[in-house]
């Protein structure tokens, strides 16, 4: 099994990844500033000039750029290069207003195939490996990272996209797919269709998968590795920022490494900005080293998550990140708390009656925010026993109010009636008029 695929970069002492850093960042300001108009205009406005960085610590005197920044200069003013050097375009869907538009130059397609090559090679990829590419293909930049990374190193993709779950099975199975790229939600929903198939895991070559775009709990890796016989590898990634294969976790399964050659993470106070020391959590910052299309300079995600200090047992000196908590955008606010799907997916998953799907209402009842949980029952669970329906029910309850300090409703639904995704699952119904 191939452990590194740039082992010289994903190995380097601090000292020499400080220095690449240092030059890499600088080259970066200075390409920001003088192409791109808006950089120039925010760096003028705060009196910054991009050679008053000489070090990494000086990142922190320098503002921060917003998914809005990107939305104002629709669709290419963020661009550093003339549209005649991007060779690729994508976008967000722009559910909540103007899309936010990325472009790639040819290096940054070869950066981009670089890093997940890296990801891939990260849970053991080889080129002797077939990966069944379930991600969306499109403006999407999921599938085409997934696909380009797995060319690199040599393996045999299989470009099937999202949906069509049945013909995804049969593919697994005919095809003898090693490797699953897809949403973790929707890796859950080809393991239940494998099931009512009456196909075994074992009658499958699967050996891991690659699960992201969305956030999820250890409880439900667990859930995962145990209905797909796979080892569940978490990646991550925005548009914004190049696309998957940001930072990914290794087989240690103990943190996702930052590709800190290419990127530059903070985590900070959401509410102040101020960088919040290894090891607290906050929201996570990166700043582009080696785009040239689109550099991004403090980039604020909006996900929630925590720099992990200790060395991993991989050998990678590239420093980790813990698990995405939740977003700031999805975060939910009920009655003073701040709530996040995934901390009700950690209760759900230990519970043995119940299956990992579940929807999260929120209403404002008078003057008080109310949170009901929508919970599927498991194949097995007796659903005409009352009893056991309000034993299981009140468990529930029982084990959220702890955790969260807030009282909540937990209602008992029947298999398969909640709403499935072939991307990112919608787990939150709010109906408050904020």
């Amino acid at each position: 099994m191939t452990k590194y695929w740039n082992e010289p970069k994903e190995c380097m002492t601090k000292e020499d990844k400080d220095q690449l850093q240092l030059e890499r960042l600088q080259e970066t300001l200075s390409r920001a500033y003088h192409n791109v108009p808006h950089y120039r205009r925010l760096f003028q406005k705060q009196g910054i000039d991009p050679e008053d960085v000489q070090s990494l610590r000086d990142l922190a005197n320098l503002p921060f750029t917003y998914k809005t920044d990107l939305r104002d200069n629709y669709p290419y003013d963020m661009f550093a290069v003339s549209l005649a050097e991007v060779v690729r375009i994508h976008s967000s869907s722009g559910t909540t207003g103007k899309p936010t538009v990325v472009g790639y130059t040819r290096r940054d397609l070869n950066t981009w195939s670089e890093l997940m090559a890296r990801a891939l090679t990260s849970g053991g990829a080889t080129r002797h490996d077939v990966i069944q590419n379930a991600y969306g293909y499109g403006l999407f930049t999921g599938g085409l990272g997934v696909h380009y990374g797995g060319e690199k190193i040599g393996a045999s993709i299989i470009p099937i996209s999202g949906g069509n779950t049945d013909r995804q099975v049969m593919i697994m199975k005919d095809y003898g797919s090693t490797i699953l790229a897809c949403t973790p939600s929707y890796a859950l929903f080809l393991a239940e269709t494998l099931e009512d198939l009456g196909i075994k895991p074992e009658e499958l070559k699967l050996k891991f998968g690659i699960f992201g775009a969305e956030p999820w709990s250890e409880n439900m890796r667990r859930e995962i590795e145990t209905r797909l016989k796979i080892k569940a590898l978490d990646i991550y990634g925005l548009s914004e920022i190049i696309g998957p294969g940001v930072a990914v976790e290794c087989l240690e399964q103990k943190g996702l490494h930052v590709m800190e050659d290419h990127f530059i993470v903070e985590v900070i106070d959401p509410a102040t900005g101020e960088v919040l020391p290894e090891g607290e959590s906050g929201e996570l910052v990166f700043t582009s080293l080696t785009k040239e299309a689109l550099p991004i300079i403090r980039y604020r995600t909006g996900d929630i998550s925590r720099i992990i200090p200790e060395p991993c047992a991989c050998g990678r000196t590239l420093r980790r990140i813990g698990r995405i908590q939740g977003r700031t955008d999805d975060m939910l606010i009920i009655r003073g708390v701040n709530v996040f799907p995934s901390q009700i997916e950690h209760v759900l998953l230990q519970m043995g009656d119940v299956q990992p799907h579940y929807q999260l209402i929120v209403d404002r009842v008078g003057q008080l925010d109310q949170l009901e949980v929508h919970v599927e029952v498991s194949e097995t669970f007796l659903f005409d026993e009352v009893r056991a329906l309000e034993e299981t029910a009140s468990q529930i309850r029982s084990r959220i109010e702890s955790l969260l300090g807030i009282s909540v409703k937990v209602r008992l639904v029947e298999p398969k009636t909640l709403p499935r995704s072939e991307g990112k699952a919608k787990r939150v119904i709010d109906n408050r008029k904020l």
